[in-house]
């Protein structure tokens, strides 16, 4: 192991030398590298942020070009008797209706039994609806045991069964799962005494009035719901709701009217509101993007933009211009654009709308505008079709603003590598200084110790007289 001391044969800072030899070629590197930086990540967040604009616009644009938020209907009319909806089949108009009663679910209980007596054997077969489903019962099943087969069978959808016990013992209750006449319980046994349809045994459980046989009662009747439409046109459901009764409209019933309460009114209007709210959204949506655009391309006595004269910017902005003032040719043959529809622009560039003015002409003729922004069908498009494809253009993820991200974000990668390859030149340069600066410091200090020896040598040599002090 050897110890260098930098300097001490020739007294120089040798240390101090290659840093500061080092340093000079190190600073500049450095402020290049952080320079190109800075204007790199500057750039792409100029960038981001000009598509983070673009793509808001593009979808508000969208929301105008989907065929579904046209000529809606709103409805009216929801009260405590009835709940009313309504979609594009529903024709403007009112209507009175009156709920006569409401479905009900059909319900049968038992004679008692006790709590341990057999019910009797067989098999019972139980129907509501499409669905039928048949129990074994063994001769010592009790009403619970039967109760249970009953919930627990995997072929029953349509019934549930329950226990209720008064005084007199227990009593097995059948209650369907759907409302409505077709839906009433049926009952059939397969008796192990021989008679099917007696009051004995587990015929006892029996009710089918195709037949007659009525062994437990009816606790409930099962009944559709009735409504009656402007006093004359009675119509009926197994459940509550009552769809396309009234085309594009589902009433459904809550509580039955009395004879005192007044029929529910149900009203329905034409709804165009997504034209105006879709045109806002636009215009706000726009104008955010043109005040993003000039503080990213202004130039002058207060400075520049980060964008400012990128052709980039300016080719998006000037093509959206031209897409504003296009127009589109009609079924009818006249033409619309979006100033025929209200949206001004001022001398700075910035839209508004003009609701009267856009009124008048969905109020003229709804399904014009609606060509306008969506085509005559939804396979030609119109005017959202074609703003969505210029913005794509620029949007997409292999569009031309994310190709321009992608190629500023290669090159701030690329720094990384320039800075490791300097990083290994300057531990290179310091190393090859240190040992120029150490040989030269070794050199030093031989030459030092021989011009000693050498006067020494002189010094002691005979008829040399040293010179006194």
């Amino acid at each position: 192991m050897s110890i260098t001391f930098n300097g001490l044969g020739s007294g120089l800072a040798v240390s101090d030398i290659v840093d500061a030899l080092v340093n000079a070629e190190r600073t500049p590197f450095t402020s290049r590298l952080n320079n190109k930086e800075a204007t790199l990540t500057t750039d792409i967040s100029a960038a981001g942020a000009l598509k983070s604009a673009l793509e808001k616009l593009q979808t508000s644009m969208g929301a105008l070009g989907e065929v579904d938020n046209y000529q809606k209907r709103s409805i009216s009319g929801s009260d405590d008797f009835v709940t009313l909806s309504s979609d594009k089949d529903a024709e403007p108009g009112g209507y009175n209706v009156k709920v006569n009663n409401l479905a009900t679910e059909h319900k049968l209980m038992s004679s008692a039994f006790a709590e341990d007596a057999a019910v009797g054997e067989g098999t019972l077969t139980i129907a509501s609806g499409e669905n039928s489903f048949d129990i074994d019962v063994s001769d010592t099943a009790t009403l619970s045991e039967i109760r249970d087969a009953i919930n627990d069978s995997k072929d029953n959808d349509s019934v549930t069964a329950t226990i209720i016990t008064g005084d007199n013992g227990q009593h097995l209750v059948l209650s369907a799962k759907n409302s409505g006449v077709e839906n009433a319980i049926k009952v059939t046994a397969t008796d192990a005494d021989g008679n099917n349809t007696d009051a004995a045994g587990l015929s006892a459980l029996a009710y089918d009035t195709d037949s007659g046989v009525t062994n437990i009662s009816e606790v409930i009747a099962a009944t559709d719901a009735s409504i009656t439409i402007d006093g004359n046109l009675t119509v009926t459901s197994s459940d509550n709701e009552f769809a396309n009764v009234i085309d594009g409209v589902t009433i459904t019933a809550k509580k039955a009217h009395g004879t005192d309460d007044d029929d529910s009114t149900l009203k329905i209007t034409e709804n165009n509101n997504n034209i105006k709210a879709g045109l806002n959204s636009f215009i706000e949506s726009y104008n955010e993007l043109l005040e993003l655009s000039n503080n990213l391309g202004k130039s002058g006595e207060d400075g520049a933009g980060v964008m400012a004269g990128d052709s980039m910017l300016r080719g998006v902005m000037s093509k959206l211009r031209q897409q504003l003032t296009s127009e589109v040719t009609l079924s009818d043959g006249s033409s619309l654009s979006l100033s025929k529809l209200g949206v001004e622009v001022d001398r700075y560039g910035k839209l508004s709308l003009d609701t009267e003015r856009l009124n008048e002409q969905v109020e003229a003729d709804v399904d014009l505008v609606q060509e306008f922004f969506i085509g005559e069908n939804e396979d030609e498009g119109g005017f959202a079709q074609s703003f969505d494809e210029l913005m794509s253009f620029y949007t997409d993820s292999d569009g031309i603003v994310q190709n321009r991200i992608d190629s500023k974000q290669t090159q701030l990668d690329g720094l990384d590598d320039e800075r490791i390859d300097f990083a290994r030149k300057m531990e290179s340069l310091e190393s090859r200084l240190y040992a120029q600066y150490n040989s030269m410091d070794l050199l030093v200090a031989q030459m030092n110790s021989t011009s000693s020896y050498v006067q020494a040598q002189l010094d002691n040599m005979p008829g040399v007289v040293k010179k006194s002090d």
